[in-house]
């Protein structure tokens, strides 16, 4: 019953990431949506590892896990530092608009 529930909500978050990475314009949008991904993905390592023991834990997927959140912060930090350079120059976020920008 845990291991369905975990891979679900797991598929779940991946899926409503792509959707808004996909999807949307807004740069911003873009950011959370790739950090929903990863947090869909970092799910889906601990229950896969959850499933491979049979219930028992298992600290290769959470060593993975942990570096990939270290990892994910790095991103999310480098990807607003960015996104406020852009919004400070251009005064816009939407992606459209800055793809027709000569820079």
């Amino acid at each position: 019953m845990i291991m369905e529930s975990l891979l679900f909500t797991s598929v779940a978050l991946v899926a409503i990431g792509l959707y808004m990475v996909s999807t949307k314009k807004n740069l911003m949008k873009i950011v959370i949506g790739l950090e929903i991904l990863a947090t869909g993905v970092n799910l889906s390592f601990i229950a896969m590892g959850y499933i491979r023991t049979g219930g028992l834990t298992d600290p290769l997927p959470q060593a993975i896990v942990v570096t990939a959140i270290v990892l994910d912060g790095v991103l999310v930090g480098v990807a607003l530092a960015l996104t406020l350079v852009v919004f400070r120059r251009f005064k816009t976020l939407d992606v459209d608009k800055l793809r027709n920008l000569r820079w």
